[in-house]
């Protein structure tokens, strides 16, 4: 650049995870996660990975469920590691792993759309993203955000085979895919969609403008065979997934969930899912709209950002649950801020040059601050929500009784433990009728309800409790002996329906029930149990497929678009100054 200053300067990728360590590796070492809301369920089943890698089936839940019901990649990294650290430890350094690969997915991604000093400040950009603090600090979606990070990735690779052909990008495009799909199936079908249109509309326009030997034709037929050989390949991965959900299709009675609900008729709510997660990325929107429709190449990525932030605001509008039908009822809508907020990166980032040039120092102080506070507004929120999980409860009498004295014959239920019936799950030996996974639930007496953990039931109203009161009365059925209660609200219900204490726990915190004649507890008959060469496919195909694209991204080293700036950007360049100072 011929210009000079700070404002003009791009921050290296290098700067940009340095930044990312610093300010979000503290974080994760001091285990900040550790009590989100499902960070305990990502460790529990990789605690069963870590002992049992070839066998899904898990008995610790449900009475015994599937674990290919999950795609499993994040959790077997987390088993792998748990075998050097402990299991908390390990989902931290996935978890770590992802943070930093996001920027990385994002600077690439934005270079399809940018050039590179605005791909940079994109990059830096969402680190501090509020909904990214979300995912990971209060709602513990671990799954979700490594597979936003390798999709994002993956797109480069994409796009390049769309343009200009090369096999080695289809190769490396195709084994990232592979590996974000066997981290997380909703990113697969929802996400990887929803940033994919933008991006061969985006190749259609760049052929007609700069490649005029490639026709939109060739274009679309290199969409097409890139996406029958990656649903082949994801489809093959992914087999026993597949295979379960055909089997048990999720037709319990929808769950409740705050998410799919109108965000300007509670505040609180609007909050949570709106306010903290954009952060200030919502004073943006009324300039960064306007400033990419006037732009013709930026058109499919603001139609990209606009659908899935529509997506993102759930029940406020009638849109989701016209667009997904029954999948609406099952979906949690907090994964789309995350993908629109990526989506904005680029957009954003060019206001932010548009500023630094016209303003420079102040301009880049205020946008500093903005991120920062965005960051910091999501950080406060763990505190200051009012529906945050409770504190970390303290499991080990719990863990030490179950383990003891041939407890683990039986099967037990929490009450009242929140999100700490994962912990239980992973480190006792003993079996539950309850779990924290809705979408592995066979059992009628809570798949026939519109509730969802027996843990949580009181929060389910009448239909919390009627599932609790079933799974009550078919104690015996499952050899369900032993009951923690961390609530006195359920006792009175316990004691009229035989139950008595016999244990206390922290002052008398946790109380432990019991029922005498109950038996043992025995396997209960399921045709849900995976064949044994389900549980080598699904040992063996979704690990070596992150393996197979660390494999491909170091023997196939060519300079790809995070690397080079096509020749096409310099003419972007100037476009977008032009544009931007009108």
């Amino acid at each position: 650049m011929t210009q000079s200053g700070p404002s003009y300067r791009s921050v290296s990728l290098q700067s940009i995870l340095l930044i990312t360590l610093a300010i979000h590796g503290p974080l994760l070492l001091m285990q900040l996660p550790a009590n989100s809301y499902d960070a305990n369920v990502h460790m529990f089943f990789a605690s069963h990975y870590s002992h049992h890698w070839f066998d899904p089936w898990n008995e610790k839940w449900f009475a015994g469920f599937s674990q290919t019901t999950y795609p499993p990649l994040t959790h077997q990294w987390i088993a792998m590691f748990s075998h050097v650290v402990s299991l908390e430890t390990a989902y931290m350094l996935v978890q770590l792993l992802a943070v930093v690969l996001l920027p990385v997915g994002v600077y690439r991604f934005s270079k399809i759309w940018v050039e590179e000093r605005t791909a940079s400040y994109a990059a830096l950009g969402s680190v501090f993203v509020g909904s990214l603090a979300f995912l990971v600090y209060q709602a513990g979606q671990l799954a979700t955000v490594t597979s936003t990070a390798l999709f994002l990735n993956a797109l480069p690779y994409f796009y390049e085979w769309l343009v200009q052909g090369r096999l080695r990008s289809f190769c490396k495009g195709l084994a990232v895919s592979l590996a974000a799909a066997s981290a997380h199936h909703v990113t697969l079908i929802f996400g990887a969609v929803l940033f994919a249109i933008p991006v061969v509309w985006r190749a259609c326009i760049e052929v007609e403008e700069h490649f005029p030997e490639v026709s939109r034709g060739q274009v679309l037929r290199r969409a097409a065979g890139f996406g029958v050989l990656a649903g082949g390949g994801i489809a093959l991965v992914l087999l026993p997934y597949w295979l379960a959900i055909l089997q048990h299709p999720i037709r319990q009675m929808p769950i409740p969930h705050d998410s799919r609900t109108n965000y300007l008729l509670n505040l609180t709510t609007g909050m949570n899912y709106f306010v903290v997660p954009y952060g200030a990325l919502i004073l943006a929107l009324p300039f960064l709209v306007p400033a990419a429709a006037r732009i013709r190449s930026l058109r499919p990525l603001l139609f990209g950002f606009w659908l899935t932030f529509l997506l993102s605001l759930g029940g406020t509008t009638p849109l989701p649950r016209w667009l997904l039908g029954r999948a609406y009822e099952v979906l949690t809508f907090e994964r789309f801020t995350l993908w629109a907020c990526m989506m904005a990166m680029p957009l954003v980032a060019l206001l932010a040059v548009t500023l630094l040039d016209r303003f420079q120092n102040l301009a880049a102080t205020g946008l500093s601050l903005a991120a920062i506070g965005s960051l910091a507004l999501a950080l406060a929120w763990l505190n200051w929500n009012p529906y945050r999980p409770p504190s970390a409860l303290d499991v080990k009498p719990v863990v030490d009784f179950l383990n003891r004295d041939g407890h683990d014959g039986y099967r037990y239920l929490t009450l009242g433990f929140g999100n700490s019936l994962g912990r239980v799950g992973a480190y006792s030996n003993a079996g539950s009728v309850d779990g924290d996974y809705n979408s592995a639930r066979l059992l009628p007496e809570m798949t026939e309800f519109g509730s969802a953990q027996l843990t949580n039931s009181k929060f389910y109203g009448s239909a919390g409790m009627q599932s609790l009161r079933a799974m009550l009365k078919h104690a015996n059925r499952y050899g369900l002996k032993f009951i923690f209660v961390h609530d006195s609200y359920y006792e009175p219900l316990l004691t009229f329906t035989g139950w008595q204490r016999i244990e206390t726990y922290g002052n008398g915190q946790i109380s432990t029930w019991t029922k005498n004649d109950v038996p043992p507890a025995h396997k209960i008959a399921s045709d849900a149990v995976p064949p044994p060469w389900q549980g080598l496919w699904w040992g063996i195909l979704p690990i070596g497929s992150s393996f197979l694209a660390i494999l491909l991204l170091v023997l196939l080293p060519q300079r790809d678009p995070a690397d080079e700036e096509l020749p096409v950007l310099a003419t972007r360049r100037e476009h977008y100054a032009a544009e931007g100072s009108r």
